[in-house]
């Protein structure tokens, strides 16, 4: 997927993606955590700005709570 650097990336992209890759993986919360992290952000939640971190961070906690 290409990533714009200029923009910020939202709570609700993210809660889309990430259940897009839970389900279409069959990953729990936690494997997909770690994909997303390696693969996605390469390795660091604040890769795309903090405010792109915070959205990933604030969206697994939601989806944790599901």
């Amino acid at each position: 997927m290409t990533i714009n650097h200029g923009g910020n990336l939202t709570e609700e992209y993210f809660r889309a993606y990430v259940s897009l890759v839970m389900n279409s993986r069959n990953y729990t919360l936690e494997k997909e955590k770690h994909f997303m992290v390696e693969s996605f952000l390469t390795g660091n939640p604040t890769t795309y700005g903090p405010i792109t971190g915070a959205s990933y961070i604030n969206a697994v906690k939601v989806l944790s709570l599901d």
